[in-house]
C-alpha cells in the first residue's frame, strides 16, 4: 500500500470549514426556502455541519437538510468492479424554488457533481443551486465550479486525495497518496 501523506492537519480542515462556512452564510438569500444536500458520504457529514451550525447562528431561519447518493447517476458505474454501494437518498421536501446548496468534500474532474445535478432534478426544479465544496484540487474533465471552496490544493495527477472526518474516520485531516485517482 503506498504511503499516505498529510495534506491539511485537523487545525486546518477546521480553518477550511470556518471559510467555507462564512462564504455560505453571505450567500444565502435573505428570504425564500433553503435546502443544504450533501453527497454521500463525506459531502453528507459536510452538510450537516453546515446545517447544524447556521441553527445554531440564526434559530430563526429554517433549512432543510438533505442527502444523495449518485451512484445510479454516475457515468463510470459500468468500468467500476463489483457491485455498487447503493446507499438511501434522503430528500423528503420539496426543491422546487427552494435555493439549494449542494455539498461535497473535493471537486475534481467534476463528475460527480454532474451526477449530482441530474439526481437533484428528480426531486424537483429548484430557483438555483450553488455548490460548496471542502477541497478544490483541479483536474476538471467538465466545465463544473464550486461557488463556494474551503480550501484550494495543488494535488499532481497520479495521487488520490482523502478527506477524512471525525464522524467518518474517527479523525479529522486530508492526505495524499500515490494511485488511482478517484474523484469522490
Amino acid at each position: 500500500m503506498a504511503e499516505m501523506k498529510h495534506l491539511m492537519t485537523a487545525e486546518q480542515v477546521d480553518r477550511a470549514l470556518d471559510r467555507l462556512y462564512e462564504a455560505v452564510v453571505e450567500a444565502l438569500p435573505a428570504e425564500g426556502r433553503v435546502a443544504v444536500v450533501g453527497i454521500r458520504t463525506r459531502g453528507e457529514t459536510l452538510a450537516r455541519r453546515i446545517v447544524e451550525r447556521l441553527a445554531a447562528d440564526e434559530p430563526d431561519r429554517t433549512v432543510k437538510l438533505g442527502v444523495l447518493d449518485i451512484t445510479f447517476y454516475r457515468d463510470d458505474l459500468s468500468r467500476r468492479r463489483g457491485a455498487p454501494l447503493v446507499r438511501a437518498t434522503e430528500i423528503d421536501f420539496d426543491l422546487d424554488d427552494a435555493w439549494v446548496l449542494l455539498v461535497d468534500d473535493v471537486l475534481m474532474t467534476g463528475r460527480s457533481i454532474r451526477a449530482a445535478l441530474d439526481a437533484l432534478h428528480d426531486f424537483g426544479r429548484p430557483k438555483l443551486i450553488r455548490l460548496a465544496v471542502l477541497i478544490d484540487r483541479g483536474g476538471r474533465e467538465l466545465p463544473i465550479a464550486a461557488d463556494i471552496v474551503g480550501k484550494a490544493a495543488d494535488v499532481p495527477h497520479g495521487q488520490r486525495l482523502q478527506v477524512r472526518l471525525e464522524e467518518n474516520d474517527g479523525e479529522e485531516g486530508v492526505y495524499t497518496q500515490d494511485g488511482r485517482e478517484e474523484e469522490a
